[in-house]
């Protein structure tokens, strides 16, 4: 009850194509708004990756208390003093206000590793939500022929009603006419009653596809388009392959950036500060007064530490990149064995098609001399319903096997490599 009420608030669709049910479903799917999120990540990764290369501008203040400073050699202290000449070092109390600027000159390639990663990080998480976008198309495919094959034999059993409510008009005219019994008539009207409880349940069954369908566009399906067959696409890459493929770039750019970390640093530096003691370490000695002070130049730094880690990092980088390789062969394995499976099914269902017409046609025939037969008093009813069946049955399976054929050649055309 509540997936009805649920369905039937929203709009209605004319005669939908499965290609729109697809492209519905995929709007529809509350997955649709990561991508957004993927994008806005990347673009905010990529942001902070190129941070480094910016002035890097620190502002401290400090203020300390040395238990020993640099002084004069007593022997110094002791002439100047005589000459009338105080010095009294420098204090133990010290103070500062100061600011450092640094600008990257190269950072050993790791901003720009960290940028490539950034991006294939990305296509990584985009590929695993074209995976779901692609399994999601699979079950739409599900629902859109599960409900054609219902349509279809709901079609068929409207036949076989319509023709079991015309021999019912038949029998009960001989009946009339004195040349048939009311037996005959009333085992037509429980057939009859018992297609029409089939044709009752095959509506609800269909119903509950479309109901379903409709949720999974957001729009109130109806009416479904019998497809085409369809052509095999050419130069079409499964999402899978595409996802283990990303993956692979981006265990070797993860490489790539665990080996920028042995790399050296070089950039300029700056530092200002106000304060006590300063660069002028005699002016300091002699007045405690703060001064301005500042120094220029290039630094280089090597983290050499970081060889000790960098072969197990890349040794695990390999281990996981054979990991992804394996299942990129497994998937390629399986999927060309699936494949393979529907092709063959694919041209089993051909040769069946192409026999089920003649069956159909030929039940046909019977029925109709049956029927003749049954007029004449050649046969009895239950020779006539015998008849009715079975090319009710052939018609049912010839239609079945044509949706099937159908079905299994979108299939192959899904699922191909």
């Amino acid at each position: 009850m509540l997936i009805a009420l649920a369905t039937c608030s929203l709009p209605l669709c004319a005669q939908t194509t499965l290609q729109e049910c697809r492209r519905l479903a995929r709007e529809h799917y509350p997955a649709m708004r990561q991508y957004e999120l993927i994008e806005k990540t990347r673009e905010l990764t990529l942001e902070n990756a190129s941070k480094p290369w910016l002035p890097q501008i620190i502002v401290g203040a400090q203020a300390s208390w040395q238990s020993a400073v640099a002084t004069f050699p007593e022997q110094m202290t002791t002439m100047l003093a005589a000459s009338g000449l105080e010095l009294p070092g420098i204090r133990q109390d010290q103070y500062q206000i100061s600011l450092n600027v640094s600008q990257t000159l190269w950072d050993g390639g790791q901003s720009k590793a960290e940028k490539e990663l950034a991006e294939a990080l990305s296509r990584v998480d985009a590929g695993s939500l074209d995976v779901d976008f692609y399994a999601l198309e699979e079950r739409v495919d599900e629902l859109y022929f599960g409900a054609l094959m219902l349509k279809w034999r709901m079609e068929q059993a409207e036949a076989l009603k319509s023709l079991l409510q015309s021999n019912l008009d038949q029998v009960r005219s001989m009946i009339r006419g004195g040349v048939a019994m009311q037996s005959d008539a009333d085992a037509l009207e429980a057939e009859l009653l018992g297609a029409e409880e089939n044709i009752a349940s095959l509506s609800t069954a269909r119903e509950n596809y479309l109901q379903a369908l409709s949720l999974f566009t957001g729009e109130r399906i109806e009416v479904l388009h019998i497809p085409e067959m369809p052509s095999r696409m050419e130069g079409f890459v499964r999402p899978e392959l595409s996802l283990l493929d990303e993956r692979l770039d981006a265990l070797d750019l993860q490489k790539r950036l665990v080996k920028t970390a042995t790399m050296p640093r070089f950039s300029l530096y700056a530092q200002g500060w106000y304060g006590y003691p300063g660069l002028d370490m005699f002016r300091s000695m002699t007045s405690p007064d703060w001064t301005w002070n500042a120094i220029v130049g290039v630094r280089m730094t090597w983290n050499v530490s970081a060889f000790f880690t960098q072969g197990n990092s890349l040794r695990k980088l390999d281990v996981a990149r054979g990991q992804a390789q394996v299942q990129r062969d497994l998937f390629k394995f399986n999927t060309s064995l699936q494949e393979s499976q529907q092709s063959r099914e694919l041209s089993y269902l051909e040769e069946i098609v192409s026999r089920d017409e003649r069956i159909a046609q030929l039940r046909r025939n019977v029925r109709e001399a049956a029927e003749s037969k049954y007029r004449g008093g050649v046969i009895g009813l239950n020779d006539l319903l015998k008849a009715i069946t079975d090319e009710n049955n052939a018609e049912t399976s010839r239609r079945g096997h044509e949706l099937e054929l159908l079905k299994t050649a979108y299939q192959i055309n899904h699922n191909a490599l």
